[in-house]
């Protein structure tokens, strides 16, 4: 269930506080965190959108994937990243993983007196104003399809729209190996994405930041005219934009932007696969939690 705060003021990204204002701001970065690679999908629309912000990306890959997890595992893995964020020093966090701000988001925003952003929101927005026959097709994790988080948002900005869901569950653990080109993806992408080709639909939700890097086998088989959404743009549109709308924070702004890459796991293979679509060489320091 959404907090009752967020159901009277839909245009207002949640929040667990209003900032406050802190003398030492031009040193905090913005926190983002997801179970592996795929928020870097987020992380580098934000870089792009506000490129003077300093950035701190932490990927659980150690623990990844989060879709099958439970929703209490997943609020503990989101309490334990969030509290080492705390200790770099945020001044706002991103939850860049779908299933996380779903499960979790509600319960963080309540625990932690710093803004929390979560990646649903956006594309559902966006969803609602994109489609045109009411149809929506969202792809996500397990937890994600589960937790009917997307339909609730949707209806609440569009009513009538019906949300049509599948879960991808192997397409996660495609993209942390790297397979993103490979013919087995492509193969996986025909199994899961075929019920939707029977429903109609205009708008495909790509529900999971892992997706965009799998966008070639994904719009391959979709049906042409459908528009196919990645997340990482509107969240970054988010962002900015909330903190265009709070002065306080906007005013904190680094004025120096860079990523610093954490991990729970090999640092080497995070970075050669942050490389890959990044373009760039990459420093990631490996974290236990």
């Amino acid at each position: 269930m959404m907090n009752e705060k967020y159901n009277k003021d839909r245009e207002k990204p949640p929040c667990a506080a209003e900032w406050r204002r802190n003398p030492m701001g031009r040193q905090e970065p913005i926190g983002v965190f997801d179970s592996g690679v795929g928020g870097l999908t987020v992380a580098r629309e934000i870089m792009r959108q506000i490129p003077n912000e300093r950035i701190v990306y932490f990927g659980d890959t150690a623990r990844v994937p989060y879709g099958s997890k439970s929703k209490e595992t997943v609020t503990k893995y989101s309490r334990q990243i969030i509290r080492f964020l705390q200790t770099e020093n945020v001044k706002a966090i991103v939850i860049a993983c779908n299933t996380a701000s779903a499960f979790a988001l509600d319960t963080m925003q309540k625990e932690f007196d710093l803004p929390i952003i979560g990646v649903v929101k956006p594309g559902a927005k966006m969803a609602a104003q994109t489609t045109k026959n009411g149809k929506v097709g969202l792809i996500g994790t397990e937890g994600t399809i589960r937790s009917g988080v997307y339909a609730e948002f949707i209806k609440s900005f569009k009513p009538d729209v019906e949300v049509i869901g599948k879960a991808c569950p192997l397409f996660v653990p495609l993209v942390e190996e790297g397979m993103w080109h490979d013919t087995i993806t492509d193969q996986m992408a025909q199994r899961y994405l075929e019920s939707l080709k029977q429903q109609d639909i205009d708008t495909l939700i790509m529900g999971c930041t892992h997706y965009p890097l799998l966008m070639n086998s994904i719009v391959r088989n979709v049906p042409d005219g459908v528009r196919v959404m990645p997340q990482g743009t509107y969240v970054a549109d988010s962002l900015n934009s909330y903190l265009q709308r709070h002065p306080d924070i906007e005013a904190n702004i680094t004025r120096g932007g860079k990523c610093h890459y954490l991990t729970t796991e090999s640092e080497d293979r995070f970075a050669e696969s942050a490389q890959i679509f990044l373009h760039e060489k990459i420093n990631v320091t490996h974290v236990e939690l």
